[in-house]
């Protein structure tokens, strides 16, 4: 079945319980979740991006701000990783520059929409029904979809303020549409990037560095509170675990295994 990461922009743990969220708050119950795991510095979109799927701190990566580069030093990420597994794998995204998170040739499918400040109303939405028409016509392995909005809305608004709380329950929505048209066995993987503080983020205050985790699919605990540490270099190995691919031996990050059932 496929499996599913999400990266909501800009969301802190704090704001899914100030705001109404049933639909990712719900994987609490349906999975396992902490809302302690930890973003990594700077914490930045393009640089926590390229740390989650590479497993990796930006001082290794080099990526440290939104502005992509090479990598000096380059290493697979859990694309690369996945496409000599010979999985299939797709990206659903609205913001440009996370084009670069793998590199050329990796993709079975790629949608792209620039409406990360045009649309905050509909934006995230839009990439989560096309996601969810692609699993199930298409069937892919792993799937990463991107929902922007609430970030925006941080820049915009203020961090945990009116403007901010109500887009965040917005995303919300839009990961509903992508809960309920996967198919059932699908394991889904939703985490931030980063939080935020006044209008901006990218210290290592807990306003930006903490956020949450939350994974539920077969075999996976329900109703479960990590109790390992979590950050975001975990994301990759966790998700090569759950497709049975391997690990690069560069990678830094952990397995979380704590939320695996017994003998799974």
């Amino acid at each position: 079945m496929t499996t599913i990461f999400v990266s909501i922009d800009g969301v802190r743990p704090d704001a899914l319980l100030a705001a109404n969220c049933p639909h990712i708050n719900g994987l609490r119950q349906r999975g396992s979740w902490t809302f302690k795991a930890r973003s990594v510095m700077p914490s930045i979109t393009l640089p926590c991006h390229m740390s989650t799927f590479h497993s990796v701190p930006p001082s290794r990566h080099g990526i440290t701000t939104n502005d992509w580069q090479p990598m000096a030093r380059p290493l697979p990420g859990l694309v690369e990783q996945a496409n000599v597994a010979n999985r299939k794998a797709a990206f659903f995204y609205n913001w440009d520059p996370l084009r670069n998170l793998c590199t050329p040739l990796q993709l079975h499918f790629s949608y792209f929409r620039n409406n990360t400040y045009s649309d905050l109303e509909n934006g995230d939405k839009v990439i989560a029904a096309e996601a969810v028409r692609y699993i199930a016509s298409d069937n892919p392995d792993f799937v990463f979809v991107y929902l922007s909005t609430a970030d925006t809305a941080g820049h915009m608004y203020n961090w945990m303020s009116d403007g901010y709380l109500q887009q965040v329950e917005r995303v919300d929505a839009a990961f509903g549409v992508l809960l309920e048209g996967i198919p059932t066995g699908s394991t889904l993987l939703v985490h931030s990037d980063h939080g935020g503080h006044e209008r901006t983020h990218g210290t290592d205050s807990p306003e930006d560095m903490l956020i949450p985790w939350l994974i539920m699919g077969p075999g996976i605990r329900q109703e479960h509170e990590i109790e390992a540490a979590v950050s975001l270099l975990d994301t990759a190995p966790t998700l090569a675990a759950i497709m049975d691919i391997p690990a690069h031996r560069d990678w830094e990050g952990n397995c979380i295994s704590e939320i695996f059932e017994p003998n799974h």
